[in-house]
């Protein structure tokens, strides 16, 4: 996944919701959001390749969401990011989810990754390029992209270009995505459904062999929780409302 929006503690009646693409080769397979398990039960799409997933919440009210991170050099990668990111859903909150990714670094490599964690009570960024920094999201709305968050980017020689565009992407994404006076979180939700497909802010890819594979709404709050998934790209598939949340 390559573009992620959370609106932190920023609706009283909505204290996380999201709305992130996933950008990956066309030809990598993956099923759509089921729920894993029962200790707890996970509500998250499927990577076919290496099993893991890249975006998901669970019983327990817990969001995990990961990116890639461009990297010039990186480091060797001995398991793949998704298992991560379900490890991450085995936990019981945001705060014990950060310290299951701290301890899962120290023992295994991975390619270099973004990785958000939140529920009701905490929101963190993990940032890996070989070593690790924990960031705590004040509230807010934060994007995240390949190249970093927030303003706080490190643009790859490699891909210096496509690295400064999507910087610019993600300043754009974060302005238009502030809340309006007296929005609320199922219509900043919509608004953001509407801005992640509108290729003005080119998060929504197209390319050759490579494009945004699908899209996830969520939102989790007093009033309930819910899963949006568009499995192709949000400008021309439309959102469903995923059946057994959790």
């Amino acid at each position: 996944m390559c573009t992620l929006v959370l609106a932190w503690q920023v609706f009283a009646d909505v204290p996380v919701a999201v709305a992130a693409n996933r950008d990956e080769a066309t030809d990598r397979p993956a099923q759509p959001p089921t729920v894993w398990g029962t200790n707890p039960a996970i509500l998250a799409p499927r990577d076919e390749s290496a099993g893991g997933t890249w975006f998901g919440y669970n019983e327990h009210g817990v969001l995990a969401a990961i990116t890639n991170r461009w990297l010039d050099d990186g480091p060797p990668a001995e398991r793949s990011r998704g298992l991560l990111v379900k490890d991450a859903l085995d936990t019981e909150t945001a705060e014990k989810a950060a310290r299951t990714v701290e301890r899962a670094v120290d023992r295994t490599s991975y390619d270099g990754f973004n990785l958000v964690v939140a529920d009701d009570r905490a929101a963190l960024l993990l940032e890996w390029d070989g070593s690790l920094s924990v960031r705590t999201l004040d509230p807010g709305v934060h994007v995240v992209v390949n190249v970093g968050a927030d303003g706080r980017y490190q643009i790859p020689a490699f891909r210096a270009t496509s690295g400064r565009e999507q910087a610019e992407n993600a300043n754009k994404l974060q302005t238009a995505l502030q809340p309006t006076p007296g929005e609320s979180g199922d219509e900043w939700l919509d608004r953001a459904a509407s801005v992640i497909a509108d290729h003005e802010y080119g998060v929504c890819v197209h390319g050759d062999g490579f494009g945004t594979r699908s899209s996830s709404l969520v939102q989790l709050g007093d009033g309930g929780r819910t899963y949006w998934y568009a499995g192709g790209p949000p400008c021309e598939t439309e959102y469903q409302r995923v059946e057994g949340q959790v």
